[in-house]
């Protein structure tokens, strides 16, 4: 627990882990607690400060999992019960062997958890590109915020993106730790952009060549896909992961 406390406060450690959080707290969470759910969310934190090792060793780390960027200090909210994107940062912090680093978050939702616990922490920076009027609707401020308009398709999501991260990146971060939500996706049911399948993908490819092109490292994590079946999500993630070892191969 103690690298969770890194990130977040003793009493939401607590009740992450053990429960007792109140009906409001749930509901905000968007998931009632249960040992299990306790269980995931915190092997999730560890496999994204183990995909930032990896990423550190070899240019590359991959997690099948993670992303919780909605988990504030002191609360849960939006399906994330921890933020396991703040925490692996802060613990590299804390072990001295993370020096600047930046969250690149493109899921279809703004970061506003990550922008809250890594706001005004020196050498941490915060990037998120998302669609404007989707929830939250009070969007905690990151370093750099992209607000897009609702059925923002492939050519000018790519164009702002690569204008966008190409400057961003020009605070040369030694590691980017990528939440890579697909919901951005045109059949998303919680999102409202337009991107196709190729175009999730070419997202993904010019993120891993960007920073590659630069020698920073990235450690991927999946974040958010919602659509009626299991199998398009799966889909577009496993495909994510297949670009970055394309790209850093």
């Amino acid at each position: 627990a103690s690298e969770l406390l890194r990130a977040h406060t003793p009493d939401w450690v607590g009740k992450a882990v053990s429960g007792g959080l109140s009906a409001e707290e749930e509901e905000r969470l968007g998931l009632a607690w249960s040992p299990s759910l306790s269980v995931a969310h915190r092997l999730c934190a560890r496999g994204t400060l183990e995909a930032c090792r990896d990423a550190l060793r070899g240019g590359l780390g991959l997690h099948v999992g993670g992303g919780s960027h909605h988990a504030f200090p002191g609360h849960g909210e939006g399906f994330c019960l921890l933020n396991d994107l703040a925490v692996a940062l802060l613990q590299l912090m804390a072990e001295k062997k993370g020096g600047r680093a930046a969250v690149v978050d493109l899921d279809v939702h703004q970061g506003n958890g990550t922008a809250a616990i890594l706001g005004g922490r020196e050498g941490l920076y915060t990037f998120s590109m998302h669609q404007e009027d989707l929830y939250p609707e009070r969007k905690t401020p990151s370093t750099r915020d992209i607000g897009l308009p609702a059925g923002t398709g492939d050519a000018k999501y790519l164009r702002i993106l690569e204008e966008e991260l190409s400057a961003f990146l020009a605070r040369r971060p030694e590691l980017v730790v990528y939440q890579a939500g697909v919901d951005v996706w045109e059949g998303d049911l919680l999102g409202g952009l337009g991107l196709t399948a190729e175009g999730v993908a070419a997202r993904d490819r010019l993120v891993f060549r960007l920073c590659r092109d630069r020698g920073v490292p990235v450690a991927v994590t999946l974040g958010g896909g919602y659509s009626e079946g299991i199998d398009d999500v799966a889909a577009l993630h496993a495909r994510t992961l297949k670009t970055g070892i394309e790209v850093f191969k």
